[in-house]
């Protein structure tokens, strides 16, 4: 009997505690950053956007390619710096992503970037000497491919520093979600069908997804191209060939526990195509993928790893 009370109380704190969280709003934040947009939605009695956009600043401070004062701008102008611990973070694991996909994930690939006319710099088309010259030059370093993810990462942290259950975290489509929305249901994200749309106006989905306490990230050839000669050059580049890749990987997106790690998994995976990326996820259980590509009819196919299955909405 003398336990009794103590059970009441208990009972009692659970309801309130349920309650109190019921009737918390959900705060909604969004912004540029990294050339794109950021949306944060997360549950808090408080506006965290100057503590965002502060935290963001700092992701910015170290990777920014439009940032003339980042980190990696002063590498690449040659300049001696001294990178900190998030730099390192981050040049860490793009080097074992690297690794573990055969060199598929290259953060030096910039300069062949700019020469097939992506990225800063628009140039003709450039000859097999000019390819074969840039694969040698290896002194300049692009974070673009883990960057957005990085940042949505940092974002997560903070929310966590600040005990936020619920919350979703887009940096121009790389994703970090954990708890619920605020329509008391598991976070749904969408999977864009990858139909050409350099205006990135078309927005029809392949799929949705229901995912919480996950990290999410795509990679695709269906927006940043261009026509020549009548032949179709994305913004995928080989790091071994020197020039766009050519296969029938359209969209990849990879799911895992931080978003950088999804994020340059992603693309790797664009690099390597549909059979070298099954090859990789074999030897990492903790990733999961959904792939979208060209069938032998041209028309769109899919295949994702088996734990994804349990996660389609539709």
């Amino acid at each position: 009997m003398w336990q009794l009370p103590f059970l009441v109380l208990l009972v009692v704190g659970t309801v309130l505690i349920i309650r109190q969280q019921q009737s918390m709003p959900y705060q909604h934040n969004k912004g540029f950053v990294f050339g794109t947009i950021y949306n944060v939605t997360y549950q808090s009695p408080s506006d965290l956007r100057e503590e965002i956009e502060a935290e963001l600043k700092k992701v910015d401070l170290e990777f920014s390619m439009f940032n003339d004062s980042s980190t990696v701008a002063r590498i690449n102008r040659g300049e001696k710096v001294t990178p900190g611990p998030m730099y390192q973070e981050v040049y860490e694991l793009a080097q074992t992503v690297n690794k573990e996909t055969d060199g598929a994930f290259d953060i030096t690939v910039a300069p062949l970037v700019n020469a097939w006319g992506f990225g800063f710099k628009h140039e003709q088309l450039p000859t097999r000497h000019q390819v074969d010259s840039l694969l040698k030059i290896r002194n300049q370093v692009d974070f673009a491919a883990i960057a957005k993810g990085y940042g949505s990462d940092v974002i997560a942290r903070l929310m966590r520093r600040h005990n936020v259950r619920n919350f979703m975290i887009e940096i121009g489509g790389e994703i970090v979600t954990q708890g619920l929305s605020d329509k008391r249901l598991p976070w749904k994200i969408g999977v864009t069908k990858p139909t050409d749309d350099s205006l990135s106006v078309s927005g029809e989905l392949q799929t949705v997804l229901n995912v919480t306490d996950i990290a999410m990230a795509t990679s695709g050839n269906y927006r940043n191209f261009y026509y020549k000669g009548g032949r179709k050059y994305a913004h995928t580049i080989d790091p071994k060939t020197g020039y766009p890749v050519q296969h029938s990987l359209l969209s990849a997106t990879v799911l895992a526990e931080d978003c950088a790690v999804a994020d340059a998994y992603a693309t790797a995976f664009m690099v390597m195509g549909v059979d070298r990326a099954k090859k990789v996820l074999e030897r990492h259980p903790e990733l999961m993928a959904y792939f979208i590509y060209s069938g032998e009819d041209g028309e769109l196919a899919v295949w994702f790893s088996p734990s994804v299955k349990d996660k389609i909405t539709e």
